[in-house]
Protein backbone atom coordinates (compact mmCIF):
# COMPACT_ATOMS: atom_id res chain seq x y z
CA UNK A 1 0.00 0.00 0.00
CA UNK A 2 1.20 3.48 -0.27
CA UNK A 3 -1.22 6.22 1.95
CA UNK A 4 2.43 8.71 2.13
CA UNK A 5 4.47 10.26 -0.39
CA UNK A 6 7.06 13.49 -1.01
CA UNK A 7 7.77 15.66 -3.39
CA UNK A 8 10.22 18.32 -3.21
CA UNK A 9 11.12 19.24 -6.24
CA UNK A 10 10.70 22.80 -7.81
CA UNK A 11 8.30 22.33 -11.21
CA UNK A 12 10.81 23.25 -13.64
CA UNK A 13 12.49 19.99 -12.51
CA UNK A 14 10.03 18.02 -12.90
CA UNK A 15 8.85 19.66 -16.28
CA UNK A 16 12.53 19.03 -17.68
CA UNK A 17 12.28 15.45 -16.21
CA UNK A 18 9.61 14.44 -17.62
CA UNK A 19 8.91 16.30 -20.56
CA UNK A 20 6.02 17.96 -19.57
CA UNK A 21 4.59 21.73 -19.03
CA UNK A 22 2.87 22.91 -16.12
CA UNK A 23 -0.92 23.55 -17.17
CA UNK A 24 -1.29 25.82 -14.64
CA UNK A 25 1.48 28.48 -14.33
CA UNK A 26 -0.80 30.32 -11.44
CA UNK A 27 0.32 27.38 -9.58
CA UNK A 28 3.93 27.52 -9.97
CA UNK A 29 4.68 29.26 -6.77
CA UNK A 30 2.61 26.72 -4.80
CA UNK A 31 4.13 23.37 -6.13
CA UNK A 32 7.52 24.86 -5.79
CA UNK A 33 7.15 24.40 -2.17
CA UNK A 34 8.35 21.38 -1.21
CA UNK A 35 6.29 18.73 0.26
CA UNK A 36 8.47 16.50 2.21
CA UNK A 37 5.01 14.43 3.70
CA UNK A 38 2.43 13.90 1.84
CA UNK A 39 -0.46 12.70 4.38
CA UNK A 40 -2.93 10.62 1.29
CA UNK A 41 -5.55 10.73 4.22
CA UNK A 42 -5.72 14.90 3.98
CA UNK A 43 -6.32 14.04 0.30
CA UNK A 44 -3.82 16.15 -0.76
CA UNK A 45 -3.68 18.14 -4.45
CA UNK A 46 -0.63 17.12 -5.86
CA UNK A 47 1.04 17.18 -9.60
CA UNK A 48 0.19 14.26 -11.86
CA UNK A 49 1.07 13.44 -16.13
CA UNK A 50 -2.44 12.75 -17.13
CA UNK A 51 -2.66 10.54 -20.28
CA UNK A 52 -5.50 12.91 -21.76
CA UNK A 53 -2.60 15.36 -22.02
CA UNK A 54 0.46 13.73 -21.65
CA UNK A 55 2.62 16.80 -22.15
CA UNK A 56 1.35 18.46 -18.77
CA UNK A 57 1.32 18.67 -15.53
CA UNK A 58 -1.95 18.80 -13.83
CA UNK A 59 -2.91 19.37 -10.01
CA UNK A 60 -5.35 16.25 -9.48
CA UNK A 61 -7.06 15.00 -5.43
CA UNK A 62 -5.25 11.92 -4.10
CA UNK A 63 -8.46 9.92 -3.50
CA UNK A 64 -10.17 8.57 -6.93
CA UNK A 65 -13.37 9.54 -6.79
CA UNK A 66 -16.64 7.73 -9.21
CA UNK A 67 -16.92 9.71 -11.96
CA UNK A 68 -20.41 10.40 -11.36
CA UNK A 69 -20.25 12.29 -8.16
CA UNK A 70 -20.78 16.05 -7.94
CA UNK A 71 -17.84 18.29 -6.43
CA UNK A 72 -19.69 19.24 -3.52
CA UNK A 73 -19.94 15.04 -2.62
CA UNK A 74 -16.32 14.67 -2.87
CA UNK A 75 -15.57 15.27 0.87
CA UNK A 76 -18.89 13.08 2.07
CA UNK A 77 -17.36 10.35 -0.01
CA UNK A 78 -13.95 10.06 1.67
CA UNK A 79 -15.34 10.69 4.97
CA UNK A 80 -17.80 7.51 4.14
CA UNK A 81 -14.64 5.64 1.96
CA UNK A 82 -11.66 6.19 4.76
CA UNK A 83 -12.57 2.48 6.04
CA UNK A 84 -11.48 1.18 2.62
CA UNK A 85 -8.56 3.36 1.80
CA UNK A 86 -10.45 7.23 0.85
CA UNK A 87 -9.69 5.88 -2.83
CA UNK A 88 -5.66 6.39 -2.31
CA UNK A 89 -4.58 2.97 -3.47
CA UNK A 90 -6.36 0.80 -6.64
CA UNK A 91 -5.18 -2.39 -6.59
CA UNK A 92 -4.28 -3.83 -9.90
CA UNK A 93 -5.46 -6.86 -9.76
CA UNK A 94 -8.95 -5.47 -10.20
CA UNK A 95 -8.36 -3.02 -12.87
CA UNK A 96 -10.86 -4.63 -15.39
CA UNK A 97 -13.76 -5.05 -13.33
CA UNK A 98 -13.47 -2.33 -10.48
CA UNK A 99 -16.57 -0.70 -10.45
CA UNK A 100 -14.52 2.52 -11.08
CA UNK A 101 -11.18 1.20 -12.03
CA UNK A 102 -13.06 -0.55 -15.23
CA UNK A 103 -14.32 2.67 -16.61
CA UNK A 104 -10.43 4.37 -16.73
CA UNK A 105 -8.31 2.05 -16.98
CA UNK A 106 -8.19 2.69 -20.96
CA UNK A 107 -8.42 6.00 -20.97
CA UNK A 108 -7.44 7.79 -17.96
CA UNK A 109 -4.22 6.72 -16.45
CA UNK A 110 -1.83 8.84 -15.26
CA UNK A 111 2.21 9.11 -13.88
CA UNK A 112 2.27 10.69 -10.02
CA UNK A 113 5.67 12.27 -9.98
CA UNK A 114 7.22 11.98 -6.24
CA UNK A 115 10.44 11.95 -5.06
CA UNK A 116 10.09 9.21 -2.33
CA UNK A 117 7.09 7.45 -0.29
CA UNK A 118 6.77 5.73 2.73
CA UNK A 119 5.90 2.37 3.93
CA UNK A 120 5.52 1.04 7.37
CA UNK A 121 7.65 -1.80 8.63
CA UNK A 122 6.68 -4.45 11.79
CA UNK A 123 9.86 -5.40 13.81
CA UNK A 124 9.23 -6.99 17.47
CA UNK A 125 5.43 -6.03 18.06
CA UNK A 126 6.12 -2.33 17.06
CA UNK A 127 6.31 -0.11 13.73
CA UNK A 128 8.52 2.02 11.85
CA UNK A 129 8.94 4.33 8.52
CA UNK A 130 10.79 3.17 6.18
CA UNK A 131 11.12 6.22 3.47
CA UNK A 132 12.16 4.87 -0.31
CA UNK A 133 13.67 7.26 -2.82
CA UNK A 134 16.24 6.72 -5.67
CA UNK A 135 19.64 6.88 -4.58
CA UNK A 136 20.56 9.60 -6.90
CA UNK A 137 17.75 11.72 -5.52
CA UNK A 138 15.68 12.46 -8.86
CA UNK A 139 12.19 11.96 -9.30
CA UNK A 140 10.32 8.78 -10.52
CA UNK A 141 6.96 8.28 -11.02
CA UNK A 142 4.15 5.84 -9.73
CA UNK A 143 1.38 4.80 -11.46
CA UNK A 144 -2.05 5.62 -11.56
CA UNK A 145 -5.78 6.17 -12.52
CA UNK A 146 -8.13 9.10 -12.44
CA UNK A 147 -11.45 10.18 -12.63
CA UNK A 148 -12.70 13.42 -13.53
CA UNK A 149 -15.12 15.34 -11.53
CA UNK A 150 -16.33 18.88 -13.05
CA UNK A 151 -12.45 18.79 -14.76
CA UNK A 152 -10.63 18.13 -11.67
CA UNK A 153 -8.92 14.40 -11.53
CA UNK A 154 -9.20 12.11 -8.67
CA UNK A 155 -6.56 9.84 -8.75
CA UNK A 156 -5.41 6.70 -7.11
CA UNK A 157 -1.62 5.11 -7.06
CA UNK A 158 -1.83 1.21 -8.65
CA UNK A 159 -0.41 -1.63 -5.95
CA UNK A 160 0.49 -4.53 -6.53
CA UNK A 161 2.12 -7.99 -5.19
CA UNK A 162 5.48 -6.67 -3.61
CA UNK A 163 9.15 -7.65 -4.74
CA UNK A 164 11.29 -9.18 -2.65
CA UNK A 165 12.87 -5.69 -1.38
CA UNK A 166 9.45 -4.45 -0.74
CA UNK A 167 8.34 -7.70 0.90
CA UNK A 168 10.67 -6.90 3.31
CA UNK A 169 9.75 -3.63 3.91
CA UNK A 170 5.86 -3.69 3.93
CA UNK A 171 5.64 -6.98 6.35
CA UNK A 172 2.65 -5.65 8.68
CA UNK A 173 -0.60 -7.47 8.94
CA UNK A 174 0.51 -10.09 6.10
CA UNK A 175 0.06 -7.20 3.45
CA UNK A 176 3.06 -7.86 0.99
CA UNK A 177 2.12 -4.29 -0.96
CA UNK A 178 4.02 -2.21 -3.06
CA UNK A 179 3.00 0.79 -5.71
CA UNK A 180 3.47 0.50 -9.13
CA UNK A 181 6.58 2.32 -10.07
CA UNK A 182 7.16 2.60 -13.60
CA UNK A 183 11.09 2.52 -15.34
CA UNK A 184 11.71 5.85 -16.78
CA UNK A 185 11.42 3.79 -20.50
CA UNK A 186 8.10 2.57 -19.72
CA UNK A 187 6.64 6.27 -19.02
CA UNK A 188 5.64 6.92 -22.24
CA UNK A 189 4.27 3.95 -23.05
CA UNK A 190 2.30 3.95 -20.18
CA UNK A 191 0.36 7.29 -21.29
CA UNK A 192 -0.59 5.39 -24.88
CA UNK A 193 -3.87 5.58 -25.79
CA UNK A 194 -3.50 2.60 -27.99
CA UNK A 195 -2.77 0.02 -25.01
CA UNK A 196 -5.26 -3.60 -24.67
CA UNK A 197 -5.45 -5.20 -21.66
CA UNK A 198 -2.26 -7.49 -22.11
CA UNK A 199 -0.38 -4.45 -22.73
CA UNK A 200 -1.09 -2.21 -19.56
CA UNK A 201 -0.82 -5.07 -17.31
CA UNK A 202 2.48 -6.32 -18.64
CA UNK A 203 3.15 -2.45 -18.15
CA UNK A 204 2.46 -2.85 -14.40
CA UNK A 205 4.38 -5.90 -14.46
CA UNK A 206 7.20 -4.69 -15.51
CA UNK A 207 10.42 -4.46 -13.29
CA UNK A 208 11.59 -1.16 -11.82
CA UNK A 209 15.33 -1.15 -11.17
CA UNK A 210 15.37 -1.72 -7.70
CA UNK A 211 19.15 -1.27 -7.37
CA UNK A 212 18.58 2.43 -8.00
CA UNK A 213 16.27 2.59 -4.84
CA UNK A 214 17.91 3.61 -1.32
CA UNK A 215 15.19 2.08 1.41
CA UNK A 216 16.11 3.98 4.67
CA UNK A 217 14.05 4.13 8.36
CA UNK A 218 12.98 7.74 9.50
CA UNK A 219 11.19 9.48 12.58
CA UNK A 220 8.37 7.88 14.05
CA UNK A 221 6.86 10.88 13.97
CA UNK A 222 5.71 10.04 10.62
CA UNK A 223 2.54 8.22 12.33
CA UNK A 224 2.05 10.64 14.62
CA UNK A 225 -1.77 12.98 13.89
CA UNK A 226 -0.16 15.28 16.87
CA UNK A 227 3.00 15.92 15.21
CA UNK A 228 3.39 18.27 11.96
CA UNK A 229 5.51 15.64 9.77
CA UNK A 230 5.40 18.16 6.88
CA UNK A 231 9.12 19.03 7.38
CA UNK A 232 12.36 18.30 6.13
CA UNK A 233 13.66 16.50 9.13
CA UNK A 234 11.51 13.69 8.38
CA UNK A 235 13.55 12.46 5.67
CA UNK A 236 16.27 12.01 7.86
CA UNK A 237 17.30 8.43 8.47
CA UNK A 238 16.67 7.01 11.54
CA UNK A 239 18.31 4.15 12.83
CA UNK A 240 16.55 1.70 14.97
CA UNK A 241 18.10 -1.58 16.71
CA UNK A 242 15.06 -3.53 15.97
CA UNK A 243 15.40 -3.22 12.48
CA UNK A 244 16.90 -4.40 9.65
CA UNK A 245 16.44 -6.09 6.23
Amino acid sequence: MCFHTSQTKKVTKLENRFKASLHDDDARDAYDIPSYHLNGFAHPNMLIIPQEEPAALVEGKWGIVPQNKKPEEVSDYYKKGVRYGGGLNAQSEKLFNHFIYKHVAHSRRCLIPVTGFFEPHEAKGDKYPFYISRKDNDAFALAGIYTLIDGMPTFSILTKTASPLFEKIHNTKNIKRQPVLIPTLNEQNWLADNLNDKDIQHLINAQYPEEELNPYTVSKDLFSPKIHSDVKSILEKVDYENVSI
